[in-house]
């Protein structure tokens, strides 16, 4: 693989009753991704489905682990093996309850912020030096458990702005991989 592929990651539980939940927004960006490179997901022995395409002229592996979120970090760690992605390169896609709902976020690195996907990541990649494109999903009302709120469907005000908030993320992708970071974040977090 050539030295500029991307590996960008969606995370989200796998299997039709979690399709809708907030936790798989990063599956939702990543079948979006996957259109505009008019390619199909395939089943990859890295216990991921995967999709290889250029955004942008740029070479990257779209990726759905096949495991649950909070044991994403081992198809990650072979994906990125079997790729030969360097850690800087890969660009993970997920949810995330301390931004308001619909809001797009590109960071390099950091903490896991409590979110288990992330966790599984770091421990299992090498390190917490990748990127990331944090989804805004708003913390739950009232005092409804976050584990509980996560595994929940977007409720039916949030679905009508859904796709657009999903199309703006996968923007969002395009130009980290397409401008890099400084360019990309000037771009989506002026609003």
């Amino acid at each position: 693989m050539a030295d500029d592929t991307h590996l960008v990651v969606g995370l989200g539980n796998p299997g039709p009753s979690y399709a809708g939940n907030r936790h798989n927004v990063g599956f939702m960006v990543l079948d979006l991704l996957a259109e505009r490179l008019g390619g199909k997901f395939k089943a990859h022995k890295g216990r991921s489905d995967v999709v290889e395409g250029r955004l942008n002229g740029h070479r990257v592996v779209l990726a759905k682990p096949r495991s649950y979120m909070n044991e994403s970090g081992g198809p990650v760690a072979g994906l990125r093996q079997f790729y030969k992605v360097p850690l800087g390169q890969i660009l993970v896609v997920h949810d995330e309850l301390d931004l308001p709902y619909g809001t797009v976020r590109l960071k390099f690195g950091g903490g896991d912020n409590g979110h288990n996907g992330l966790r599984s990541i770091s421990g299992s990649a090498g390190g917490r030096d990748y990127l990331r494109v944090r989804f805004g999903i708003g913390r739950p009302p009232g005092r409804q458990d976050p584990a509980d709120f996560v595994l929940r469907d977007f409720s039916p005000a949030e679905r009508k702005e859904l796709g657009f908030h999903v199309d703006l993320a996968a923007d969002a992708v395009e130009a980290l991989v397409a401008d890099g970071l400084e360019a990309a974040q000037n771009a989506f977090h002026a609003g």
